[in-house]
């Protein structure tokens, strides 16, 4: 079982160029399936059947794990039929019919826009300092994954057209634009970036080492900008693209708009931003429901 999922995570890693982080995710997952169906006996995928999985999953879910958890485990493990069946190992895929169960789906925090004024208030000269605004008003402006942010070279940005391009996942481009506040910040980060750039580096963002800046930096960087703000809010770089979600879809209530601009596959996955203050839905009730409206 263990040969067949290093051939399958070689194959996920060349061939399809996934991430070191979605390898590692689908090396956890069919580990501790390998480690559970070994206990019940089971040697061979292809022996393991319908009722086997269900089983699998009623231990999955008396260990307290999550429903989106459990969901993902079977995704990792659907994939993996899918390429014994591509390379003619399996006939079928046993997991048909299995699902996980379902949990209510939490909403991100978000936050607001006065405490991100603050965060982004910049004053600071300070070579590092002016970096890191550039960097969190870019988040915000076009609503990028940490990734996809320390992904970026100069030449994918362009200022004049107010446009940025982004590589999401599945190597999937797609073109962003970017706001006001988030132009003025790359032109002056940009100003001073050959302080702190090596010469032949690409990297839009770079570390004090002049390299490209890693993603474990930028969220370090983050942590210290928002304690030296006295947010009350433990910010992470996600929840920048959580606001610029939440916000964009409360001025905009354009769905499809939000989805393309995310880079999300499914629409279900944007829904998670529809949820609007309730006090905000009543005010948009009040002023244009014909009924609610208070008569002159």
């Amino acid at each position: 079982m263990k040969e067949i999922v290093d051939s399958f995570i070689y194959y996920l890693k060349a061939e399809r160029q996934l991430s070191p982080h979605t390898l590692s995710n689908y090396q956890r997952d069919l580990t501790q399936a390998i480690e559970y169906f070994t206990e019940q006996g089971i040697e061979t995928w292809q022996t393991i059947n319908n009722h086997q999985y269900r089983a699998y999953v009623a231990r999955q879910h008396r260990k307290n794990l999550s429903g989106k958890t459990i969901q993902r485990q079977l995704s990792s493990l659907r994939r993996l039929y899918e390429y014994l069946i591509k390379e003619q190992l399996i006939s079928h895929n046993p997991l048909k019919g299995v699902s996980a169960p379902k949990t209510g789906r939490k909403l991100p925090k978000t936050p607001d826009i006065e405490q991100l004024e603050k965060l982004l208030h910049n004053t600071d000269n300070d070579v590092l300092h002016i970096r890191d605004c550039a960097m969190f008003e870019l988040i915000y402006s076009s609503g990028l994954r940490l990734s996809e942010l320390t992904g970026i070279n100069c030449i994918d940005l362009k200022l004049h057209e107010r446009q940025l391009r982004v590589l999401g996942k599945g190597n999937k481009e797609r073109e962003l634009p970017i706001g006001k506040k988030a132009i003025q910040a790359q032109k002056k980060w940009l100003k001073v970036r050959d302080q702190l750039a090596k010469t032949d580096e690409q990297a839009l963002f770079v570390s004090r080492f002049g390299t490209r800046i890693s993603q474990r930096g930028v969220q370090q960087r983050l942590e210290k900008m928002a304690i030296k703000q006295e947010l009350p809010v433990h910010l992470h770089p996600h929840m920048l693209r959580h606001a610029f979600a939440s916000h964009l879809l409360e001025s905009s209530g354009d769905l499809r708009a939000v989805q393309e601009l995310l880079g999300h596959a499914d629409i279900s996955t944007t829904q998670i931003y529809t949820h609007l203050d309730f006090q905000h839905l009543s005010e948009i009730y009040d002023k244009a429901h014909p009924r609610a409206r208070k008569k002159k």
